[in-house]
């Protein structure tokens, strides 16, 4: 028997969708959108009606016909921290969707999913949603407890991409340690430590490198300055950080093959705002080496803008001291989405349940009479042997290379 799956990943610029017959795609393509026709709509969950009209014109022009699906998977969004998988689209996670803690095109990929599947009567699905959580624990952990750092990051293409890494490689994505940078809309370079994200950027927090339309790691102090201003309302300063920030405010366009044009023509700002683009993610990639403590077996570039020579040429040409890099361009997150889908209709896999958990506050990992997974990962570590054998090197550390028994 043979699935045929809808795979859609609404994008910041673009609603990608694909249509696979089992591992195999008879249709693919990118709608795009322009910044006039996303400015018309105030909040991301507007975009409802209108991205999903655009996906069901394009199917039937190409003569796909929804009632022969088996299937339908979105990209996931700005939900809970969850595991790495894939989710059925049920009640809690269509709610959390459409009350986003923040407002990006992923999380209408599992809302769309889920209405086209109710109406032919088959299931939704959402894989490894930009809010996978596998961060080590200290790397929640900013100058400001009110402030913890959170893993928000292009999970399934980076994990995609990590993965045909590996098979071509000839290794297990469980074995090797590599640095992912997704490059498109939004930017985030992320440490994948054997299989798991240890450490990342949150591209939608502003945190991490400039990119086309998000700010970027901005100084603090002016920062708060500006916001007590007076000049912009909450709205406007939160679209100037993710959504009007970046390439977008210095130079008008989220378009880096504009950009590229415009150096061509000899515009030494555009050259200028480009270099520092690609210098902050150069920098961020050497972050990400001291969380793997330099053993990174390679840095893989992805992501759309990926696609310009220029642009991977002067990222290489500051980071390929710490370990070979290899170009991916664009992404396959299509895919990725369908694979996970065909794999849970085959049984190979099976689709986890999203539940709604507390938010687990670090200030209350003491309190034992709450239930606390980070908590419990602590734990773990105080009581392996590696945590041993860690304290012992921070003694000898400590004592200049002396051997002195405990």
């Amino acid at each position: 028997m043979s699935y045929k799956i809808l795979a859609i990943n609404p994008g910041s610029t673009s609603t990608k969708i694909a249509v696979y017959t089992d591992e195999e795609p008879t249709l693919s393509l990118s709608i795009p959108h322009s910044a006039e026709d996303i400015a018309r709509f105030e909040q991301v969950v507007d975009q409802f009606d209108w991205r999903k009209g655009l996906i069901e014109k394009a199917l039937s022009d190409n003569g796909i016909d929804i009632r022969s699906l088996s299937a339908v998977i979105g990209r996931g969004g700005i939900i809970n921290p969850v595991e790495s998988g894939v989710y059925e689209v049920n009640d809690d996670l269509v709610h959390d969707l459409r009350h986003a803690r923040m407002q990006h095109a992923s999380n209408l990929g599992g809302l769309i999913a889920r209405d086209i599947a109710d109406e032919i009567g088959v299931k939704a699905y959402i894989a490894d949603p930009v809010v996978v959580d596998e961060m080590m624990p200290y790397a929640r952990i900013s100058g400001v407890p009110e402030l913890p750092r959170t893993s928000v990051f292009h999970a399934l293409n980076q994990k995609a991409v990590a993965r045909l890494y590996a098979k071509e490689s000839n290794r297990k994505y469980e074995d090797i340690n590599l640095i992912v940078c997704h490059m498109g809309g939004g930017c985030t370079v992320s440490a994948h430590r054997r299989g798991r994200v240890i450490d990342t950027t949150n591209a939608l927090d502003g945190c991490g490198p400039i990119s086309p339309e998000r700010s970027g790691s901005l100084p603090p102090g002016p920062l708060i300055k500006l916001c007590f201003s007076g000049k912009y309302t909450e709205a406007e300063l939160i679209k100037m950080v993710h959504g009007a920030g970046g390439l977008m405010a210095h130079l008008g366009t989220t378009s880096v093959p504009e950009v590229l044009d415009r150096i061509l023509d000899r515009d030494l700002h555009a050259m200028l705002v480009l270099r520092g683009m690609c210098y902050s993610i150069a920098k961020e990639i050497g972050a990400m080496a001291v969380a793997l403590k330099g053993d990174v077996d390679a840095i893989l570039l992805t992501g759309g803008i990926a696609h310009s020579k220029r642009v991977t040429d002067f990222i290489a040409g500051h980071v390929d001291f710490i370990a070979p890099i290899y170009v991916y361009p664009g992404e396959n997150e299509l895919r990725a989405l369908a694979e996970n889908a065909l794999a849970v209709l085959k049984g190979e896999r099976e689709a986890r349940t999203y539940v709604s958990e507390e938010y687990d506050d670090p200030a209350r990992l003491n309190d034992t009479t709450r239930t606390s997974k980070l908590r419990d990962a602590l734990l773990d570590t105080i009581n392996s042997s590696g945590f041993a054998r860690q304290l012992s090197a921070i003694r000898s550390y400590f004592r200049g290379g002396k051997t002195q028994k405990d």
